[in-house]
């Protein structure tokens, strides 16, 4: 019954937060508000731009909700094992179509600590069966940023290159990439290695022998760290949903190793990103690894709902005359039936699909 009246959004949030549970994940609860100055210090780490901010009664500037992530970074400590935390909150961030302020309501967790394969592996898990929670059709893109960071070095080491291949790998962007080459004079085997990762995707397996031949020096070690992962993750439920894509990008400032992002079926837009963030935490000064994700409620307002043709079961119609006896009597009825039930003392007010007439009942 509880269910039945669940809007979509409630039961995407319940089925996940029962997952993480499973999974030893504990609920953690945001301020409302926090100070100000961990959010300017990392603004670049935010998805969106722009934090409503505001003066405390002693003058200190606190922000509304802008991140998950960072607040529990600094509301967690350095301390031996792992600590695994899920949420269920809205943050307050700018809009990237509107430009303004919008509430979005996010589902994530967050695994804190000596971070190794496994974390990873169920990491990943978590994030695909995430998406299968919302629909069967989905896909889940996983990227390695410490293979595409060693290649990018092997092939032209100068910052400003770098930056720009960053931006058109994001775009899938070949040409241009291409052109980028040319520009730098990177040569026909750098170029070659470099559109060789670019042009990378799709199964596991298949990726891994694609771009093994480009994976040298430093990129071997993460080559293989990343041929591990996709080894425990081809025995895994999700194995044919999952694909090596590295246009999935975060910013290397921050992130480390693994990023992901999620699709389902019918939304534009990834409605679910995370990756290991180690270089988060060294810059915050701490001494511990993290990786999480975040599932972006907002981002499915109608996806896959049926639109009901009526608003209830049974509209109850009474007036002055109808005896309250006998009004509150036949909606305990109809409620104790399962019914929906609405009083209203006009016709067409609500859909119904019955309607008990009581006006004029005086008994």
């Amino acid at each position: 019954m509880i269910e039945k009246v669940l809007k979509q959004e409630e039961r995407i949030s319940l089925a996940l937060r029962s997952l993480y549970k499973t999974y030893g994940y504990q609920p953690y609860k945001m301020s409302k508000f926090e100070e100000y100055d961990l959010y300017v210090a990392n603004k670049e780490f935010l998805v969106g731009d722009g934090v409503i901010t505001f003066n405390d009664t002693d003058g200190k500037l606190l922000a509304l909700k802008p991140d998950v992530t960072l607040s529990i970074i600094r509301n967690s400590a350095d301390k031996a094992g792992k600590r695994k935390v899920y949420y269920d909150e809205n943050v307050y961030r700018v809009s990237a179509k509107t430009k303004q302020f919008k509430e979005i309501r996010q589902v994530g967790l967050e695994c804190i600590g000596a971070i190794d394969l496994y974390d990873e592996y169920e990491t990943l898990t978590l994030a695909a069966g995430s998406l299968a929670a919302i629909s069967e059709n989905f896909v889940l893109d996983v990227s390695h940023l410490g293979v595409l960071s060693a290649v990018l070095d092997s092939v032209c080491t100068d910052k400003a290159f770098q930056r720009a291949a960053m931006g058109y790998l994001a775009e899938k962007n070949v040409h241009e990439t291409e052109h980028l080459c040319d520009q730098f004079g990177v040569g026909a085997d750098g170029k070659k290695t470099l559109l060789t990762l670019f042009t990378a995707y799709g199964e596991m397996n298949a990726v891994l022998d694609k771009i093994a031949p480009v994976c040298k020096g430093k990129a071997k070690a993460a080559y293989k760290k990343l041929q591990s992962l996709c080894k425990l993750l081809s025995s895994s439920n999700y194995a044919d949903k999952i694909r090596l894509d590295f246009s999935v990008v975060n910013d290397m400032n921050y992130y480390s190793d693994v990023v992901f992002k999620g699709f389902i079926d019918g939304v534009a837009e990834g409605v679910l990103s995370g990756g290991r963030y180690d270089k988060m935490m060294a810059r915050l000064g701490r001494n511990a690894g993290a990786i999480g994700f975040a599932v972006y409620l907002d981002l499915l307002d109608g996806f896959n709902e049926e639109k009901s043709a009526t608003d209830v079961d049974v509209a109850v119609l009474y007036d002055a005359k109808t005896s309250l006896s006998q009004l509150t009597k036949t909606v305990e009825k109809l409620v104790k039936k399962g019914c929906s039930v609405s009083t209203q003392t006009a016709e067409g007010v609500v859909r119904a699909k019955e309607t008990v007439d009581l006006r004029g009942c005086k008994r």
